[in-house]
């Protein structure tokens, strides 16, 4: 030991100091209540109850498990912040790293946690309480727990209940129960949690390992991926280092949706441009929810495009899964990799927006013959009629014979056919590269400034009135110089 015979000298975090930093890591409510839950699917709970009691200033939140439960010093161990070392290998299932969720995220929200947990029939309860920590200054839990949780416990074998009170991150603690308006924001964020766990856990709701109950109902998963819709399109799994897979799914566009309730339910908690990205999970759990991870911008072009990536717990240092679990960044030898698939579901997404989900494939021996034409030229782009589409030649032969009723088919046509999202996509891919610009031909303009200029004369209008009419007419009013020779 290269510091043997060195003066040595404990250096212990000051308590309550400590503390308040814990409580500033940045949770909020949902990923605080996720994090719980992950310590009851770790102790092998199959049965996770939420429970919310309005109360004003002195609301509570509990969850409660059916999991293995811990004896005394088990449940002193788990209440101590930083319990377990996170590099240490972990068993594959275990949803926790840095041994501090319990204490972080129920810091984050409340000034009193209180466990209460039942061992081989034994029951165990301590409780922390932020201002008693910063009286006494010490590392000090109290044997504790709200009276009426006492016999939270009796009808479960074995397992844990996690309380929070004094919610003063949620609630000023001199609320006032009558406060309609704090009960509405109370009642708000806890229907986000509800939200954010039917997300998370979803693939543990939907094989069955666990039942979460909210209240009195049963939360059902939510799955960003929708694989049952019939046009939902799946892409080929693909596998990165680590044991890490890959599999990207794009969702029906609104018209192809089995059903409206289906497409409701589709848009997910953040809407259809919140909700398109990448989702990483960890041990089937949920840690990052539609985020491009930096490689690319959101567009509403590529709502419809969602990709699932699977990460094993030993990879979480490599993606840098930060404490709360809910960051995650890919490492540099696969960032290319991920990128390059994304691109094709980003494609095939972008195609089905573009397209209302009709993906129109030319047929042997047939021609598809497009309304309208897309060009491109310096960065800068021209959406012209195709002259060979059937329609319009039908439209001259109308024309020889009634040209009002042509004209009038033509203008409707194209009123109804202007390729809106075409140049949606268009323009917001390349915003910051070009310059709008006009196509019309300037011998064409000439030639109809000077028939009109010479109607309005024949008509009994001045040569200066006609001009000043002229320069009224969208789009002649860009082309002042030709009429001033006029």
């Amino acid at each position: 030991m290269e510091y043997e015979g060195l003066e040595i000298q404990e250096a212990i975090p000051e308590a309550a100091s400590m503390i308040e930093t814990l409580r500033a890591i940045g949770y909020n409510l949902e990923a605080a209540v996720a994090d719980i839950i992950d310590n009851s699917i770790t102790a092998g709970a199959t049965h996770i109850t939420i429970q919310r009691y309005w109360r004003g200033g002195q609301s509570v939140i509990s969850i409660m498990d059916n999991g293995c439960g811990m004896n005394n010093e088990e449940l002193i161990h788990a209440m101590r912040p930083g319990a377990q070392n996170p590099l240490e290998e972990r068993d594959e299932k275990d949803l926790g790293r840095f041994g501090l969720g319990l204490k972080t995220a129920s810091f984050s929200q409340c000034r009193k946690l209180s466990v209460l947990s039942k061992k081989d029939s034994q029951l165990s309860y301590w409780t922390w309480d932020l201002d008693y920590v910063a009286l006494c200054k010490k590392w000090n839990l109290i044997r504790w727990i709200p009276e009426e949780f006492a016999n939270a416990l009796d009808e479960v074998a074995s397992g844990t209940i996690v309380i929070w009170t004094d919610i003063d991150r949620l609630l000023p603690l001199n609320t006032l129960k009558s406060n309609d308006v704090m009960k509405e924001r109370f009642s708000r964020a806890l229907e986000r949690v509800r939200s954010h766990i039917s997300m998370t856990f979803h693939r543990f709701i939907e094989s069955k390992e666990i039942t979460l109950i909210w209240g009195s109902q049963e939360i059902k998963g939510w799955n960003p991926f929708y694989a049952e819709e019939p046009k939902t399109q799946p892409f080929p799994e693909d596998h990165l280092p680590g044991g890490v897979t890959m599999k990207g799914f794009v969702l029906p566009h609104k018209a192809n949706f089995s059903s409206e309730t289906s497409y409701s339910s589709a848009e997910g908690p953040k809407g259809w441009s919140g909700q398109q990205g990448f989702y990483v999970y960890r041990g089937k759990r949920l840690l990052l929810a539609g985020d491009w991870l930096g490689l690319f911008r959101k567009e509403e072009h590529n709502k419809l495009a969602r990709i699932m990536i699977d990460l094993p717990n030993s990879q979480d240092a490599e993606w840098q899964i930060d404490i709360k679990k809910s960051k995650a960044y890919p490492p540099a030898n696969c960032r290319e990799q991920i990128e390059q698939y994304a691109k094709q579901v980003r494609n095939t997404a972008e195609q089905v927006f573009r397209h209302r989900g009709k993906i129109l494939k030319q047929r042997a021996g047939s021609e598809f013959h497009p309304l309208w034409l897309e060009k491109k030229k310096d960065n800068n782009w021209t959406y012209v009629i195709n002259r060979q589409n059937p329609i319009i030649e039908h439209i001259k032969e109308l024309a020889s014979v009634n040209p009002p009723e042509a004209i009038e088919g033509l203008l409707k046509l194209v009123e109804a056919t202007v390729p809106t999202k075409t140049i949606f996509i268009n323009e917001s891919k390349d915003e910051d590269k070009h310059e709008p610009t006009t196509s019309i031909d300037t011998k064409l303009v000439e030639k109809t400034i000077k028939t009109l200029f010479e109607n309005y004369l024949a008509n009994g209008k001045t040569p200066k009135q006609a001009k000043a009419i002229l320069k009224l007419v969208e789009p002649f009013n860009f082309y002042e110089d030709i009429i001033e020779l006029l």
